[in-house]
């Protein structure tokens, strides 16, 4: 690594502390309990900027630890002169350049995941459990996520006759699969501006903009809920469209990042959903909501995760650390990187430019 004898002694003690915490497992799922099948896969995330400049940053997401997907064997290396990695809340590798021609970053890192299946022949609620503050802070609206106005009033007509957070959750949920529409036009995964969306009569979008239209409907019905940022990985056994591997076992991901949601159960914990991919698969499939395969998809993607995916952080409207000069983000699903304060084009590899690579092991 190139730079001062402090620096590398910095970088080297974050990573220690980095392999501590991979070796920890989180406890942020709350009773969640894990059984499904494990996959494994190794992936490699490089780097090489393009553009040209006095001083890069760069900030790259990093998988979160948790009882469904566990992180080893992490190696990154580059020509960067001021590295630091932050396990916190939103698992960052930050890198910084001074005076470097072509800025490089290469990260490998395993990633050993488990389905998440929810038996809802065994879900207690509770309506009386105290929520914790770290639960607690998805019941708030944000800069995207507002649950006032049209977002209520929508939430209300959907949902506000039915009993129970359940049976409101599914409400909602089904409706946002059934409704909404996969917009392939859309840039990146989204804006996920919930109230423009339903404001502008046209309920469509990427992934972010659905799955964040469940949330906030959630939230609106005081049920605590939040969008998971992450990519994805490998074969998917329901649809090609939810993930898919080439022969030689591959895949080029670069492009593949995708948002998940989830909403807590009082007396039970935090419970997977993904609306938005019912809509990518009834439009990539050509299939309609009768469909039954699709319905099939439908009923598995509220209560279940395929581990096809890896998740990185739950991040929306938030500074990045160290702060960039643009602050704050939308969210944290893409490499964020700047040029001497001009932010890169992260939802183009090409422009950025970056490589991403999953292979299953």
């Amino acid at each position: 690594f190139e730079g001062n004898f402090m620096q590398r002694r910095d970088f080297l003690r974050n990573t220690a502390i980095l392999g501590v915490v991979m070796a920890t497992p989180s406890t942020i799922l709350g009773g969640e309990k894990v059984i499904g099948k494990k996959r494994a896969f190794g992936l490699s995330l490089n780097h090489e900027i393009l553009d040209e400049g006095k001083q890069t940053r760069l900030w790259i997401p990093l998988p979160l630890i948790t009882e469904y997907q566990k992180v080893s064997d992490v190696k990154f290396d580059g020509n960067f002169n001021d590295p630091s990695v932050d396990y916190g809340e939103i698992p960052t590798l930050y890198a910084g350049y001074v005076g470097v021609a072509k800025p490089t970053l290469n990260i490998k890192f395993s990633v050993e995941t488990f389905e998440r299946n929810t038996d809802f022949s065994k879900v207690k609620f509770n309506p009386n459990e105290k929520l914790n503050p770290e639960v607690a802070k998805f019941l708030e609206p944000s800069a995207q996520i507002q649950i006032d106005g049209v977002v209520k009033q929508k939430s209300d007509e959907i949902a506000g006759s039915i009993k129970g957070d359940l049976e409101k959750a599914r409400a909602i949920y089904t409706w946002v699969a059934n409704t909404m529409q996969r917009d392939n036009s859309v840039l990146g995964c989204g804006l996920g501006d919930v109230k423009q969306i339903l404001s502008s009569g046209k309920l469509s979008g990427k992934c972010t903009d659905i799955n964040s239209v469940f949330v906030a409907l959630c939230r609106a019905q005081g049920i605590a809920a939040r969008e998971m940022f992450g990519i994805r990985v490998g074969a998917s056994r329901f649809s090609a469209q939810m993930g898919a591997a080439p022969k030689d076992g591959v895949s080029h991901i670069s492009g593949a990042q995708h948002c998940r949601a989830e909403f807590y159960l009082k007396g039970h914990g935090w419970i997977p959903v993904d609306p938005a991919d019912v809509t990518k698969v009834r439009l990539g499939e050509k299939l309609s909501n009768d469909d039954s395969k699709l319905a099939k998809i439908r009923e598995y993607l509220f209560g279940n995760w395929e581990m096809c995916w890896i998740g990185f952080n739950y991040g929306r409207d938030f500074t990045l650390s160290p702060r960039p000069a643009q602050f704050p983000i939308n969210n944290f699903g893409y490499p964020y990187g700047e040029v001497d304060g001009n932010t890169l084009n992260y939802y183009s590899p090409k422009d950025f430019s970056y490589d991403y690579r999953s292979k299953e092991l």
